[in-house]
């Protein structure tokens, strides 16, 4: 039969999610959403669309009853808004299943992968990548994109950070409560690990990563002492900075760890650096490409 239906019973929906959804991008796999699914235990909402008896678009809704509306799934929140980047709408006619959403809506970080994007769409936030098959995979070459100036600058506070005695570790998975610890220190509630249940979810996505081989935890010790975590994921030659976290004693360190990500994408000849949304200064400094992605919400709707 044609027509739309609801689905609210998980497996059915994790059945739905892998028959149409494509496993490009990292934030495409289930096991990815269900991570933080299973800490947040928001209610599903998945609109299903069939034509000729075939699953031909699907809109993967939780409600967020906090905000009050639904969010693309699995719902999982910072200050009221959902984290989770490259959402994707399936049906070619995504109006039809956004009439039939049953309440007020806020569904961000919508990518242009989509078969549809409806015309009143916004910009929702500005992610930033780094190609290095753009430089040849030279990481001198994308460094010839700064003046001089700049050049000279950066250098001056990468020598002074090395000049205190700084090593690598890599992949060292117990580095997590340390990049933790460093984000909350530096931001508090402002973090997103300030939510036990994001914490969680996040910490149950990294060890999926872990299982699978993909997990790239990068860490920077001074003295001997942990300046700096990063965690990352290599997926279809995408590295993912997911999240990391930073001493306050060390500024410019973050810098630091940036150009390692670089160097190192270019040395292992990666597709793709995603740094994800955040209009952080360096990244406009780094001269890195701007992505939009796209938010759909109904009037007066500003969460989630």
């Amino acid at each position: 039969m044609d027509g739309l239906r609801v689905v609210r019973d998980l497996e059915e929906a994790r059945s739905l999610w892998e028959a149409i959804m494509p496993r490009e991008m990292i934030t495409d796999l289930w096991e990815v959403r269900s991570s933080f699914h299973r800490h947040f235990s928001r209610p599903i909402h998945f609109l299903v669309e069939e034509t000729g008896g075939r699953l031909s678009g699907l809109l993967p809704l939780s409600w967020v009853e906090e905000q009050g509306c639904y969010a693309f799934f699995p719902g999982e929140t910072w200050k009221g808004r959902t984290w989770l980047e490259q959402n994707i709408l399936t049906a070619r006619d995504p109006e039809r299943l956004l009439a039939a959403v049953p309440g007020p809506f806020h569904i961000r970080y919508l990518s242009n992968r989509s078969a549809a994007l409806p015309a009143n769409r916004t910009v929702d936030e500005i992610g930033y990548l780094f190609r290095p098959p753009h430089f040849g995979f030279e990481f001198d070459r994308f460094m010839g994109q700064f003046s001089s100036k700049s050049i000279k600058r950066i250098g001056r506070e990468i020598e002074a950070i090395e000049a205190m005695g700084i090593s690598w570790r890599q992949n060292r998975i117990e580095d997590f409560d340390s990049m933790v610890t460093m984000n909350v220190s530096r931001f508090g509630h402002d973090s997103y690990f300030s939510d036990p249940r994001f914490r969680r979810g996040f910490r149950d996505m990294v060890s999926f990563f872990d299982q699978q081989g993909w997990l790239r935890v990068t860490t920077v010790l001074i003295a001997g002492e942990t300046a700096a975590v990063d965690i990352g994921v290599l997926y279809n030659g995408v590295y993912t900075l997911m999240a990391g976290g930073t001493s306050a004693f060390y500024p410019g360190i973050a810098k630091l760890i940036n150009l390692h990500h670089m160097r190192r994408a270019c040395e292992e000849r990666m597709l793709e650096v995603d740094f994800l949304c955040g209009d952080f200064n360096w990244k406009k400094m780094f001269h890195l490409q701007e992505r939009p992605l796209y938010l759909l919400a109904e009037a007066g709707v500003r969460a989630a």
